[in-house]
């Protein structure tokens, strides 16, 4: 689906992010360019799902700049591999500020983003469209923290609501024993008690991206869940959903988004019926929604694939374009101040038919959030 030696733009122009053309004029005469950094999973434990969100934003800035770019402003991407890993996350934040860019956008990862963030806060660097974030920079007086995907609490309560929906009370957890498990971990069990439902019957842990989840299915085995949630990536939740349906679960699985329903699939194929995965954005399959007609317009220039992580990647890089768009539209310049005044202002963005509010408040964004299956032959179903 994605080669990693080939990391593939577009020429091909996206929708028209217009301003003054006297002004837009002006700066294309200029040459000026807003530059962002950007670290991702390129390598490691989760490298399908950064690049996918890495080529998403790609192919959205590369459309953008062949048409001359945004109100005359190239956007620049300077993007470094961190393999996953929370202290390489931090030295590339660390290395890209220092380089002077204007904000750092859509690193992936709980862990990479705490990490990278606690770089950008004491410098006040714009953190734009994190992947995976903890719910503790969701938080909207972090003010120059934007978010363009829903916190781990709207998903946890979406599924928590689910199951309350179907009298499921035997809940479990299966996570991760890692940042983004613990903190998933945590927005169930809040969202359990929000719900007023009753607390889980069992959680178990495993390692990160391992097959070794023989002690956590005993575990839950044991416990009788009705349904089991997931907060764990797709080598890990394949490995579990087969060896707990192989000890006779014939329960709920559900998952968050963070598992990357694409490679699950390709790992899972058929087994992977029925399980229920929370979707953050608009399907890569939905031509009939303006934006994902769009974002499908670009990527066909490209060898990629459609993807849930890719329009992901693909709305981030347009949700930023727009804030490029009005701070130069508000007469000033798309630097780090204009940036986050922009986007402060960013309540109810509309790209292309998906409502975006880069500084929702806890529990806002859960009406944003699908809960999706897939069918033995592939096809995704709401």
């Amino acid at each position: 689906m994605f080669n990693r030696r080939q990391i593939m733009g577009a020429s091909a122009s996206a929708a028209a992010l217009m301003v003054s053309p006297a002004i837009r004029a002006q700066a294309a005469k200029t040459g000026q360019k807003v530059t962002i950094g950007q670290s991702v999973p390129l390598s490691g434990a989760a490298d399908q799902i950064g690049l996918a969100y890495f080529n998403g934003a790609k192919i959205c800035f590369d459309a953008l700049n062949a048409a001359n770019g945004v109100a005359g402003y190239k956007i620049e991407v300077k993007v470094l591999d961190d393999g996953y890993d929370p202290l390489k996350a931090a030295s590339n934040a660390k290395k890209l500020i220092g380089e002077g860019v204007d904000a750092l956008f859509g690193f992936v990862g709980t862990a990479n983003c705490d990490a990278a963030y606690a770089v950008a806060k004491p410098v006040g660097t714009v953190f734009f469209a994190p992947f995976a974030a903890s719910d503790a920079l969701h938080n909207p007086a972090l003010a120059n923290v934007f978010h363009v995907r829903p916190a781990l609490a709207d998903e946890a309560y979406k599924l928590v609501q689910h199951c309350a929906t179907l009298n499921q009370d035997r809940i479990a957890v299966f996570a991760e024993d890692d940042a983004m498990g613990r903190a998933g971990l945590a927005a169930v069990n809040q969202a359990l008690v929000d719900l007023k439902r009753p607390p889980l019957v069992a959680t178990a842990l495993s390692p990160v991206n391992s097959d070794l989840v023989e002690s956590a299915v005993d575990q839950l085995r044991r416990a009788k869940p009705q349904a089991i949630i997931l907060v764990s990536l797709f080598n890990s939740s394949a490995a579990f959903v087969r060896k707990m349906r192989k000890a006779g679960f014939v329960g709920q699985f559900l998952t968050f988004s963070v598992v990357g329903i694409d490679p699950l699939f390709s790992i899972l194929g058929k087994e992977i019926g029925g399980i229920v995965i929370s979707q953050v954005v608009p399907s890569p399959r939905n031509a009939v929604m303006p934006i994902i007609k769009e974002y499908l317009s670009v990527l066909n220039q490209t060898d990629q694939a459609p993807s849930y992580e890719s329009v992901e990647g693909y709305l981030a890089a347009r949700s930023f374009a727009e804030g490029v768009r009005k701070s130069v539209a508000a007469g000033g310049r798309p630097d780090r101040a204009g940036l986050q005044k922009a986007f402060a202002s960013m309540l109810d963005y509309d790209a292309g038919g998906f409502r975006i509010n880069l500084k929702a408040r806890k529990y806002d964004s859960v009406r944003a959030i699908d809960l999706v299956t897939i069918t033995p032959d592939g096809k995704v179903v709401r």
